[in-house]
């Protein structure tokens, strides 16, 4: 099975990098950008084959490395 987990910074929280990226955008001439996040994807090849565990054992990971839960959200797709 495979896995994707998206992870962004919650609402409220600031995103330097996604200011950089949104005033690059406007020095490039891509007016009308108002705001930009920027996030992550992590994609990973998992031998489980039931589909309940394995968002199960990736949101574990999620919670003890792979996202920081204080600021950061995620989301788990399985394949």
């Amino acid at each position: 099975m495979k896995a994707r987990v998206h992870i962004m910074l919650k609402d409220g929280v600031l995103d330097p990098q996604g200011e950089a990226v949104r005033h690059a955008l406007g020095s490039l001439g891509f007016e009308g950008v108002e705001g930009v996040r920027q996030g992550k994807v992590i994609e990973l090849d998992l031998q489980a084959t039931d589909k309940d565990t394995a968002e199960a054992e990736v949101a574990r990971m999620c919670e003890a490395l792979l996202a920081n839960t204080v600021i950061e959200r995620y989301e788990v797709e399985i394949e």
